[in-house]
């Protein structure tokens, strides 16, 4: 709960202040997309030195994965041709007009990231980054299906790193057929926001507390929303099932999303992905899930899964009650 305070501190900073220049690692975990592209933009408007890695084809749903395999040559080109079949599995974007800031990696998430900041900003800086972001995501990363998401999960290694790190994801209507979307605009420039009154907030130091990452969640049209501080608590705004038979009984937002794609739902047993009609209920009013839907939801997440340390006397006491083995 002090981290939701301390969030709320943040987020009530709101004076207009020049900010610092920053060392920034942007990663994702949906490839090169207008997204990440107009994010770039704003921080280098805003006079930070920004570095992108990211997978080289969509990783969406990968989570924590790593590539524990040397990464071969690609075998097709990356997503948005951001580099051409043949190149090497982590490199520069080749793609014309990125400049010299852009990189691939030909696997997953969390080794995209790991890429940016043990090759590519150590070569840069000499350094690990002031701060990762890790999106904006196509698609929000609200309630449970949070623990499988790439871009979360970006955030969370390097939050264990002991880096300042925060996740930000964008409703699924800023994803376009190449790098121009007006949502993507809308949305790099209040992440850029949110960084600069991070970085006044902390007058130069950390931009974030030490074991403290941030999930941020847009609404789909951002267009004059506001931040507020949320948690990720238990209520969830998308429903995960199990199905037989994908095509016979895909739900309208995985309709939406193929068709947003380019793609066929198959007839084939999968995950299908819906709309929770269940309203939250009045201690989850405050659920990032919820509160989404009409601001700018900022939720406190502690790097990695250690827990509070008052819940070991817990533990304790439920290992003393168990009968010895011999």
């Amino acid at each position: 709960m002090r981290y939701l305070f301390a969030t709320a501190a943040f987020l009530a900073f709101t004076t207009p202040v020049a900010a610092e220049a920053r060392n920034i690692v942007i990663t994702n975990d949906d490839g090169l997309t207008s997204n990440v592209v107009a994010l770039y933009k704003a921080l280098k408007a805003d006079g930070h030195d920004v570095i992108v890695s990211v997978p080289c084809q969509n990783q969406s749903g990968m989570g924590a994965a790593l590539g524990l395999r040397p990464l071969t040559p690609l075998e097709s080109a990356c997503r948005n041709n951001a580099a051409n079949a043949g190149a090497s599995g982590a490199a520069p974007m080749t793609r014309e007009g990125l400049g010299s800031d852009f990189y691939y990696v030909n696997s997953t998430p969390v080794m995209a990231v790991l890429y940016g900041l043990d090759i590519v900003a150590m070569k840069r800086w000499g350094k690990a980054p002031d701060l990762v972001l890790s999106g904006p995501n196509e698609g929000q990363n609200v309630g449970a299906i949070a623990i499988s998401s790439g871009t979360i999960s970006a955030a969370q290694f390097a939050a264990l790193r002991g880096l300042p790190a925060i996740a930000l994801s964008a409703g699924q209507n800023s994803a376009g057929p190449d790098l121009e979307n007006a949502q993507s605009t809308i949305v790099a420039g209040k992440s850029a926001d949110l960084v600069r009154d991070l970085d006044t907030a902390s007058k130069g130091g950390r931009m974030l507390p030490a074991g403290l990452a941030l999930n941020v969640n847009f609404p789909n049209d951002a267009k004059g929303t506001k931040f507020c501080a949320s948690k990720i608590g238990t209520y969830n705004a998308y429903t995960l099932t199990f199905s037989e038979n994908m095509a016979a009984s895909a739900s309208p937002e995985m309709k939406e999303m193929a068709r947003t794609y380019k793609m066929d739902i198959p007839a084939l047993p999968g995950l299908l992905l819906g709309q929770n009609p269940a309203k939250p209920s009045a201690d989850q009013l405050q659920d990032e899930s919820f509160l989404h839907l009409t601001c700018i939801a900022v939720s406190p997440m502690q790097a990695g899964y250690a827990d509070d340390d008052r819940n070991i006397d817990q533990v304790s006491g439920i290992l003393a009650a168990l009968a010895p083995t011999k």
